[in-house]
């Protein structure tokens, strides 16, 4: 095995550059919904993140796979200068408002 180099000093940063991360949870009352609903939901879901992407907002998006907490279905790492903006954007998304996810926003 080879030795990891010594670790180097370093004065931080002024400032630190800004995300938000969104995590998108399965609210415990998340409607029922037929399998052509939820494939239509899905693909506006995935829509709404690519736009997201192409606008900026969105540095990257992904499910989680194998969580410990089952809630717990995806994260995105937004660039939308506030929790505010962030949750608001993420609220657009059409898995939100169907009630199939819920947002969970942090700095």
């Amino acid at each position: 095995m080879a030795a990891l180099p010594e670790p180097r000093l370093a004065d931080p940063p002024g400032e630190f550059d800004t995300y938000q991360l969104v995590l998108l949870v399965r609210p415990p009352d998340a409607p029922e919904i037929d399998e052509a609903t939820a494939v239509l939901v899905q693909r506006q879901h995935l829509g709404h993140l690519a736009n997201m992407r192409d606008q900026g907002h969105v540095v990257t998006s992904g499910p989680l796979l194998g969580p410990s907490d089952e809630r717990l279905r995806g994260i995105s790492i937004y660039r939308a200068g506030s929790i505010e903006e962030a949750r608001r954007l993420a609220e657009s998304d059409p898995a939100v408002q169907a009630g199939r996810l819920a947002v969970e926003v942090m700095t």
